[in-house]
This record gives C-alpha cells, sequence and structure tokens, in this order.
C-alpha cells in the first residue's frame, strides 16, 4: 500500500516590539521583527541549518515572513524553494483589543470567565472560526504535499516511527520530505489542539496536556512526522507522532 511519511516543523516568527511591550499584535497590527526578533530568527535559521526542507508555507504578515526568509538564508536546501505566502496562516483577530496590554485583555478574559485563548473580544474572530483556519490549511497542505511527493513505487513499506521518549531533536528520523511552516502563537495554540484532540496525535511521554497547548516562545518550535494516505482523491493522515513542542533553548542567550 503506498503511504507518504514527512516532517513538519512549525516554528513562531521572532519578537516583535509590540511582543516586548506585552501588547497584542493580532491581524490589524502587522509588526516588523525587533533587533532582538531578528537574532531570534538568525538562531532559528541557525539550529534549522542542515534540516532538508522540500515546502515552506508562512503567514502573509510580515513579521512571519521576515523570520521565515531567515531561517531559509541558512539552509541551502531552501535555495531552489518558493516562499508560500498563505493568508490561512494569519494569526488570530482579537478584534477591537488588538494594540492593547495583554495583561488588560487577560482581566476582560477573566470577567467574561473565560481563559484568555478561549476569550473572543468585540469584533475578534472566534476560537471555531480560528479552528476553521486552521482546518483548511491543514487540508490545501496535505493536498499539495500529497500532489507534489507522492511516491510512485506500487508499494512503500514503512517502518513504524517509535513513539518518543520525552524531547529529542529527533532531526535522524527518516522521512522523504519535510514542511516548515512559520506562523503565529495564538494559531499555533489551536492548531495543538486540533492535532491531538481531533488527529489524535501522539505527544512524548514527559509532554503534559497543558505544555502542549502552552503559547510557543518567539522563534521556538515544534516538530511531528506524519503519514499520509490517499482515499480516492483526498490525502489523509493515518498516523502523527509529536517528536517535541515549543523548544525554545536555540533562542536562549
Amino acid at each position: 500500500m503506498k503511504a507518504l511519511r514527512f516532517g513538519l516543523t512549525f516554528v513562531r516568527h521572532g519578537e516583535t516590539q509590540f511582543n516586548q511591550d506585552g501588547r497584542l499584535q493580532g491581524q490589524a497590527i502587522d509588526c516588523a521583527l525587533s533587533d532582538v526578533g531578528l537574532q531570534q530568527a538568525e538562531a532559528a535559521g541557525r539550529y534549522l541549518k542542515d534540516v532538508t526542507f522540500t515546502n515552506v508555507f508562512v503567514s502573509d504578515m510580515l513579521r512571519a515572513r521576515q523570520t521565515a526568509e531567515i531561517i531559509m538564508k541558512h539552509n541551502s536546501s531552501c535555495s531552489r524553494l518558493q516562499l508560500a505566502c498563505e493568508p490561512l496562516l494569519k494569526e488570530k483577530s482579537f478584534g477591537t483589543a488588538e494594540g492593547q496590554l495583554l495583561q488588560e485583555v487577560r482581566e476582560m478574559a477573566k470577567t467574561a470567565g473565560q481563559s484568555f485563548l478561549d476569550f473572543t473580544p468585540p469584533q475578534g474572530e472566534t476560537q471555531e472560526q480560528l479552528k476553521q483556519r486552521v482546518q483548511e490549511f491543514w487540508l490545501k497542505m496535505l493536498h499539495q504535499m500529497g500532489r507534489e511527493h507522492w511516491p510512485n513505487s506500487h508499494d512503500v513499506s514503512l517502518p513504524p516511527v517509535a513513539a518518543p521518549q520525552g524531547e529529542r531533536d529527533a532531526d535522524d528520523v527518516p522521512v522523504p520530505v519535510h514542511a516548515l511552516v512559520v506562523g503565529h502563537g495564538a494559531y499555533m495554540c489551536v492548531t495543538m489542539r486540533y492535532l491531538v484532540d481531533d488527529l489524535r496525535c501522539s505527544v512524548p511521554q514527559d509532554c503534559t496536556r497543558a505544555r502542549m497547548f502552552s503559547l510557543c516562545p518567539n522563534a521556538g518550535m515544534s516538530r511531528f512526522v506524519l503519514t499520509l494516505n490517499q482515499e480516492d482523491e483526498a490525502f489523509k493522515v493515518s498516523d502523527i507522532h509529536c517528536l517535541f513542542v515549543n523548544k525554545g533553548d536555540h533562542v536562549k542567550t
């Protein structure tokens, strides 16, 4: 039976001045990376320099594009790749709360009896609306990965991927293709929930749900290995493992 195994690395954009000031950006505020954010993106690029990427997807917002471009600059496998800017990867819209201090919005959520990530400010995007965007991107990405990289041989026998024993770099996991996705914090939190709760992604044994669904640090990353099968004209995930989540050691000084 044919199958495609591929790696998937999510990276959050580097720090902006709004991140440093503790203010929400969302969609309306399209900040560039700060000096610290540029250094963080460089650190992520150095960490990923030896990963052979076959596809790069990035939010069309400036802070994510800058981060992706810096990562690609460090990686020789990216020299022949085209950066795919994807509006579906935009950060969550926080409506009228964009530009406000995070602490102020957390207080608003607490008053409403909700967690920060579940709270929808006026004119903002609900969690269900954001999850719908996550699902749309996921299906679009799977279709592109399957269409571009589906094995030509009649049968492909894939050895099982061992369940991860805690966090590890996992660069040694043999995968024929690897996608890099550069996006945003709140968006990535909803993505992690979708992968674990809807797609039944396995997680490292020492990783709690709270950590799995926590906010990724700026220029932090998470990595997965997926097995893709084809059903009629659709490509579907038959297995997915998380190798590490919200790794940020590479940006620490």
